[in-house]
């Protein structure tokens, strides 16, 4: 019942009909009203569930906003399915399985409505409904803030999403909304969310603020559009983009963000223009994935707040920036893996701790036109099959201007290296590079330093006011082959002596250098602190594998520790083995689940495991690719019915022919579980893993306890694995031993009672639930790396052991 009248005033111009009305309740007001009829509503509390399906305007008395409450208790508050007007009402639901708002036809218009609710959504537009919205307020931390479904559409302006317990605007269903001017805030999932086909978003001078999960969300084939728009405090990435999507932003602030402030993979295309990155903990742009792609021009990518590269391209990915700035970050562009690229033109990357440009694992960087400064490295090409083009470039104030190791070959083009501390350029360790047309000056080392016989190319290079020489070449030793060390053509030097090469005639000839080892080479740079996850392959194209079973099971050996876990894997191969041959022989093969669960703490190997399973399944023709595709929780469940499906689904594709690994897969059983949509994802994994049991491999990890209340409760998954593995806490003889790998890996050795040091400090380290094993093992090292740095940086002439050695001093304090 109303606490109060309704009066409608008819505006036509008929005589015949009445002019004013007074009713009881709002539904016999609806009832008697006509086309264009102004239905005012007196300030009371009214229990009823409004359905407006003429358009006629309904409100609130002038001068009382919030008067009027419309507050039924249970089912859908407001209905309107017309080209109405409603305004100055405040709406309240209680039906966590309706919306509290509902526009379904028409072009109505909402206006100053306040909506505080706990419903499935604040407001929900769908189907041919496209209303106008303006400076509307909605308040659901049970559900949606806003939801446009199914086609629907309209135009938001200047309204406010304060509370949402999922998404503060979520699209979906080949929905197209508008926001403009609107600002959305504490929500515990996205801030805006668009998903599926021929779904679409765009939003003009919005904000997204302070929400638990990613600002910007847009995945499975969805396009957005944000133009002058505020990205900020986040919990989680500031922008995440998934799976086909597409996304431009222009003119926009990303900023204070813990994680990444954009994430996008499995063949996302981002365009970014005049827009700014910074404050992120993260990357602030990471880019997975083959067919993964960023564009940006004239954007900035700035003060990073933690200790990872500025640009992250790995998997195959591709980023090109264009007129951009990148500084005040540890690292700026960090490109790895085969198939990746990063184009870079007429950009600035400055005020780089480490390194500027790193480029590893096969993968290729193209300069142009750009300029490095104060930098550790300018750009550092790592090893074998890592290449690509610094052309025209500057690179000003840099520790070393420009490193190549490790069999990587470069081509250097065009460029200047100026006052670098050590040298302008360093090729060691088999690295190769052609320098044609380069340029030295001011530096405080060599110009051109290439030991190690490497077979290195200089044309028409030339050096400047090197303190220690303007070409230095080392040889490879006794044991060196023909035809090693640099070539060098038509290279000057203002040295009285030009090249100093051995018996070089006074013309320019093609010589090369067989001098000496000198002393004093280039400190080590640390290798860059990124612990990143394993990049995923894409399910399109993993490489086949080229190594035997015994390969890889050779290369499971040299693991660390994990001596149960290396028993049970050789005894599940056996049994495959085993089975193929008796089906050779005819014989009838015992059926072997191939499924497996691993148990244990991070660090402690779970996922380098997985991939060496698929590695040697494959190896075995077991399965057709053996990559792996490693997915959480978040990759798995959506914010709505159906979402999760089609997410496991994706998931499941991506890893055919090789292992789907599920870490922490308990989350998707959360003890309060309610309706969360983890069984969902549970269901639809089952089913696929029954359709397709002879092309994935499913691993399910996590914490042991955990996993064994996992299994307990979803006897339907756990029936569908053959064992489990459990995978224990690394002892402080074995952390030991991966600090030892790491240093015999990254050039480093450990002085005279620095293995006892360690070997004290592991067993004294506090192994609570921040313990990370393996990883902890690999952060003490990189933390005496720095230490080891901050000391020998001091030392004016440091000899090879100065540079290499570590010591107990070097250890960093106990938590």
């Amino acid at each position: 019942m109303a606490q109060g009248t309704v009066q409608v005033t008819h505006t036509g111009t008929s005589r015949w009909r009445r002019r004013t009305g007074e009713y009881a309740s709002l539904a016999a007001a609806l009832e008697a009203a006509a086309e264009g009829d102004v239905l005012t509503i007196a300030p009371g509390t009214y229990r009823e569930n409004l359905v407006v399906e003429r358009s006629v305007t309904l409100r609130g008395p002038e001068g009382s906003p919030g008067s009027v409450r419309l507050a039924p208790l249970d089912g859908v508050p407001l209905t309107v399915r017309a080209s109405a007007v409603v305004q100055d009402l405040h709406v309240e639901g209680q039906d966590a399985a309706a919306p509290a708002v509902l526009v379904e036809d028409g072009t109505p218009e909402l206006l100053d409505l306040r909506i505080v609710t706990r419903s499935a959504a604040g407001i929900e537009v769908r189907g041919s409904a496209r209303p106008t919205v303006r400076r509307c307020t909605v308040d659901n931390p049970a559900g949606i803030g806003i939801a446009v479904v199914d086609g629907g559409g309209g135009v938001f302006e200047e309204c406010e999403v304060v509370a949402a317990g999922q998404a503060g605007v979520s699209v979906r269903g080949g929905a197209h909304p508008r926001l403009e001017r609107c600002r959305v805030h504490h929500t515990s999932g996205a801030g805006l969310s668009a998903t599926g086909d021929n779904s679409s978003l765009e939003a003009v001078g919005c904000e997204v603020y302070e929400v638990r999960g990613s600002g910007v969300q847009i995945t499975a084939r969805a396009t957005a559009h944000l133009t002058d728009c505020d990205v900020h405090r986040t919990t989680s990435d500031g922008v995440t983009l998934d799976t086909d999507a597409v996304l431009t932003l222009a003119d926009c602030r990303i900023h204070d963000i813990p994680e990444n402030a954009v994430d996008l993979r499995s063949r996302s295309v981002l365009t970014l223009t005049r827009t700014t990155v910074r404050q992120f903990g993260r990357n602030g742009l990471s880019v997975w994935d083959p067919g993964t792609r960023v564009d940006a021009n004239q954007c900035e990518i700035f003060d990073s707040t933690g200790d990872y590269p500025a640009v992250w391209v790995s998997d195959g990915a591709t980023a090109v920036l264009d007129s951009c700035r990148v500084h005040d970050v540890p690292d700026a562009l960090f490109v790895l893996d085969r198939g990746s690229r990063a184009d870079v033109v007429d950009s600035d990357l400055s005020q780089v701790r480490n390194t500027a440009v790193s480029v590893s694992d096969g993968a290729t960087a193209q300069l142009d036109d750009c300029r490095i400064r104060d930098a550790a490295t300018g750009a550092w090409f790592r090893d074998h099959g890592s290449g690509g083009t610094l052309n025209n470039c500057t690179v000003d104030s840099t520790q070393t201007g420009v490193i190549v190791t490790k069999g990587a070959d470069p081509t250097v083009e065009r460029c200047t290296v100026d006052s670098p501390a050590e040298a302008g350029f360093y090729v060691s360790a088999g690295g190769r590079g052609t320098f044609l047309n380069c340029r030295v000056t001011n530096s405080g080392g060599y110009g051109f330093h290439v030991i190690d016989g490497s077979r290195t190319t200089l044309r028409k290079c030339r050096t400047e006011r090197c303190a220690r020489g303007g070409y230095e070449f080392a040889d490879a030793g006794a044991d060196a082959g023909a035809g090693s060390g640099p070539v060098v053509e038509d290279c000057t030097s203002d040295e009285s002596a030009g090249v100093r090469t051995p018996g070089a005639a006074a013309a320019p000839e093609t010589v090369v250098q067989t001098t000496a080892q000198s002393p004093g080479l280039l400190g080590v740079v640390p290798e860059q602190r990124v612990t990143a996850p394993e990049p995923q392959r894409a399910a399109g194209g993993p490489e086949t594998s080229v190594r035997t079973s015994k390969d890889v099971l050779g290369e499971l050996d040299t693991l660390v520790g994990l001596e149960s876990v290396k028993r049970e894997v050789r005894a599940l191969i056996d049994m495959i083995e085993v089975g193929r041959r008796r089906q050779r022989a005819g014989l009838k093969a015992a059926s072997v689940k191939r499924h497996l669960v691993f148990t244990g703490s991070p660090g402690t190997g779970k996922t380098t495991v997985a991939r060496l399973y698929g590695e040697i399944l494959a190896a075995l023709d077991v399965l057709e690719k053996g990559h792996l595709v490693e997915v959480s929780r978040v990759d798995l469940v959506g914010e709505h019915i159906g979402s999760t499906a089609i997410r496991t689904q994706e998931a499941f594709q991506r890893a055919h022919g090789g292992v789907l690994f599920i870490d922490e897969a308990y989350a998707l059983s959360p003890e309060d579980a309610g309706r969360d949509f983890g069984k969902e994802a549970i269901d639809t994994l089952v089913k696929l893993m029954e359709d397709h049991r002879d092309s994935v491999v499913v691993i399910v990890a996590g914490y042991t306890a955990e996993m064994e209340r996992f299994l307990s409760i979803n006897p339907g998954v756990a029936s569908r694995f053959s064992r489990t593995i459990t995978f224990g806490d690394y002892g402080p003889e074995e952390l030991l031993r991966i600090v030892e790998q790491q240093a015999e890996e990254h050039e480093y050795r450990l002085a005279q009672g620095t293995a006892d040091a360690l070997l004290k400090y592991f067993t004294e380290l506090p192994k609570g639930p921040a313990f990370g094993n393996g990883r902890t093992a690999r952060q003490t090292f990189e933390a005496m790396v720095e230490r080891h740095a901050g000391r020998v940086a001091q030392v004016a002439e440091p000899s090879t052991d100065d540079l290499t050695l570590l010591y107990a001093e070097d250890l960093p304090e106990l938590p």
